[in-house]
């Protein structure tokens, strides 16, 4: 764990729209991250949350996008990304992390990133908000959102 987490508020926003957006590969740590993200939105008082699960991490942007354009208030995207033997981690990884901000930007709307870049599926569970995982990415990256609404 690279330091402890601020502590910061949920707001309170029962009338926003949201949508947790997944990747499909590594389902078992995904969808702990899916869960956290669902835990911080209906905390934050929202009933309107739409799930969507992609390819890959590769094809989140592109779903957040897609979103938007449907109407939503704030994106949280989740996914995980496991070095492998080639630079493939490296390309979707920068990928992402830019498609994603540039999304944000385009939309001026909140995208809650909860896509994990990790060495080993030891890192990614520790980070998924399983039980006896020491973080909750998938929360984290919820509230993030939900602060900008």
């Amino acid at each position: 764990m690279a330091g402890a987490a601020p502590q910061i508020s949920i707001p309170q926003v029962p009338n926003a729209k949201v949508a947790i957006i997944s990747a499909s590969w590594h389902m078992n740590i995904c969808g702990e991250l899916v869960s956290g993200a669902r835990r911080a939105c209906i905390a934050a008082g929202i009933s309107d949350i739409s799930e969507l699960y992609v390819p890959g991490s590769f094809e989140l942007p592109l779903a957040a996008q897609h979103a938007f354009e449907r109407g939503v208030d704030a994106v949280i995207v989740l996914g995980l990304v496991l070095r492998g033997e080639t630079p493939h981690f490296d390309y979707v990884c920068q990928g992402v992390t830019q498609g994603v901000m540039d999304v944000q930007l385009k939309f001026s709307k909140p995208i809650g990133f909860g896509v994990l870049m990790c060495e080993t599926l030891e890192q990614a569970h520790a980070r998924s908000g399983a039980p006896g995982s020491k973080e909750d990415k998938g929360y984290d990256a919820a509230v993030a959102a939900l602060t900008f609404l």
